[in-house]
Parts: C-alpha cells; sequence; structure tokens
C-alpha cells in the first residue's frame, strides 16, 4: 500500500457514475454572455487557449507541477497540450526510441499499482504524465493517496508503495522513489459545478495541488465560437480538397442543427467534413442520418 495520507471518504458509486453537475451554473453562463459581442467572446477564448500552451510548456519545463484541464469534450484540449509536448520529443521521435521519450499521454482506467509503476517510469525532472479523460485517478483513495505524494509542495516528493508486489519487483520498480515529474490531468468535469458536496471535496484534494484552468467552453454559444475560431484562424479544414464555400457549408451545416448533432464539437465538424468530400451530391442527406439524434435506421 503506498504511504497513507488521510482523504475524505469516497463519494458513492452512484455519484461517481453521474457526475451531476449545477445546473444552476449553466444558467448563469449563459447570462454571463447577455451583452457580449462574438468578437469578445472569440478572444477570450483564444486567450484561454494560449495561456493552456504557455502553461504546458512551464510543466515541461519543471517551473509548473500540475495542472488541471476542463472543458467539454471535443474543443481541443489534449490537441493544444499534445501539440505543446511533441515538439519536446522530435529526438526520441526520429531515434524510435520510447526510452528518451519526456511524456506520455494516459487514457482510460487506471488501477493504483498501475499509477504507482507509470509515476516511477517518468520521475526524472522535466518528464510529464498527461492523464487524459483518465479520471479513474481521482476518483480511486489509493490512486489519490499517490497523486497527493506525487504533487505535494515540499521540495522533495516521495512515493512509497509498502505491500510487496510482485508485479513491481518483476518490472523493477522499488518500494519507494523519489518523484521529480509533472502531471497534466485533462476532464471533462467542471470541478466548481458538481452538486455532490462529498464529490467536490473527494476534487479538491487534487486541485488544492494544481494549477486550475477552465477553459470556459459551457454553452451552445461559446462551443459554436470555438469551432468557427479553429475553422478560419487556425486552418482546421485546410487537409481537406474542398473550396472556402465547402468549408463555410460544412460550419453551416453545424451551427444549423446544434441542438440535434449527437455531439457539437470539433471532432463533428471533421466528420461532417469527410462526408462532404465522400459524398458531394447528398453529404448533407447522410450527415443528417449519421450524425443527428432520432434519425438513423
Amino acid at each position: 500500500m503506498p504511504k497513507v495520507i488521510t482523504v475524505n471518504s469516497l463519494p458513492s458509486k452512484a455519484e461517481v457514475k453521474s457526475l451531476a453537475v449545477d445546473t444552476t451554473a449553466q444558467r448563469r453562463a449563459e447570462l454571463a454572455l447577455v451583452g457580449q459581442t462574438d468578437e469578445e467572446i472569440m478572444a477570450r477564448l483564444k486567450d484561454r487557449f494560449e495561456i493552456l500552451e504557455d502553461m504546458t510548456r512551464a510543466c515541461k519545463a519543471g517551473k509548473v507541477r500540475a495542472m488541471i484541464v476542463t472543458g467539454p469534450p471535443g474543443v481541443g484540449k489534449s490537441f493544444g497540450v499534445e501539440k505543446v509536448l511533441s515538439k519536446h520529443d522530435v529526438f526520441a521521435d526520429v531515434a524510435n526510441d520510447s526510452k528518451l521519450k519526456k511524456y506520455e499521454v494516459v487514457k482510460g482506467a487506471m488501477s493504483a499499482i498501475g499509477l504507482y509503476k507509470k509515476l516511477y517510469e517518468f520521475s526524472d525532472k522535466k518528464s510529464i504524465l498527461v492523464f487524459d479523460d483518465c479520471d479513474s485517478v481521482l476518483l480511486d483513495d489509493l490512486s489519490l493517496n499517490i497523486l497527493k505524494a506525487a504533487l505535494d509542495t515540499s521540495k522533495k516528493r516521495t512515493i512509497h508503495w509498502n505491500t510487496d508486489s510482485r508485479l513491481l519487483r518483476q518490472e523493477g520498480v522499488p518500494n519507494s522513489f523519489e518523484f521529480n515529474g509533472g502531471c497534466i490531468f485533462i476532464t471533462n468535469i467542471k470541478f466548481d459545478h458538481v452538486k455532490s458536496k462529498k464529490l467536490r471535496d473527494h476534487l479538491e484534494a487534487i486541485e488544492s495541488r494544481c494549477h486550475y484552468l477552465d477553459l470556459t467552453i459551457d454553452t451552445t454559444r461559446e462551443k459554436l465560437l470555438r469551432i468557427r475560431q479553429v475553422v478560419r484562424d487556425e486552418g482546421m479544414l485546410d487537409g481537406y480538397d474542398l473550396e472556402d464555400e465547402a468549408k463555410a457549408e460544412v460550419v453551416e451545416f453545424v451551427e444549423a442543427n446544434k441542438d440535434r448533432l449527437r455531439e457539437l464539437s470539433l471532432r463533428m465538424v471533421l466528420k461532417i467534413a469527410d462526408l462532404r468530400t465522400s459524398f458531394p451530391g447528398k453529404w448533407a442527406s447522410v450527415a443528417t442520418v449519421t450524425c443527428m439524434r432520432g434519425t438513423s435506421a
């Protein structure tokens, strides 16, 4: 077992599964946009994503120990982080040597012992572990204890696993080590909008040890403006064999059907762009069937 650190009791399985959000906060976010122009909102979103890249660079340089990035699915959270980190690992990619790689993206579920092992692998200074939609490490008591030790504010951060483990022995992982790396958590959970007090208290155990970056994309209007911004300013559709008019048609289709699409995201824009190139004469009807709720066969 890891070194014992007191944590709040875990939320119930039902609370973890639902991750219910405070709908009053959602309504407040919508009201806050009243009177703001599209240009003002897009400027704010651009600033947030620039901060995301700046903070990622600071993590890579070892100046920032840990960061939580929160925002809805498909707005570019992961892309912004990986774009920065990948530039630093060009040599490892050229050499085709994973041992030289200084960051790794972890997705999906992860056990406490798996987390301990992964932190050991990336324990060197300027090494970064990115937990992308890997919320299990935030909601499991043993994993949380390990993370609290890894992200402690003291100069020396030592992590312990005090139970004998054949897996760790086989992998050559010691039962304690000093962690000098950094962590980035990318999540769809907006911590301060979670309704359950028990769950909020649990998440605050990590939030108190991290910089917290909310990308402030809380409404349909903000999601649409983010889509327009990435297509217009970052050339998201430039890789497609589409004229400017066709690109505009893709964005207009998304905006016109914003309430019916299965997901309002950058990923959905790319799906529809795929259809626009694959079925030039009937792409809209195909998108209606495959990308909208209640219209599939």
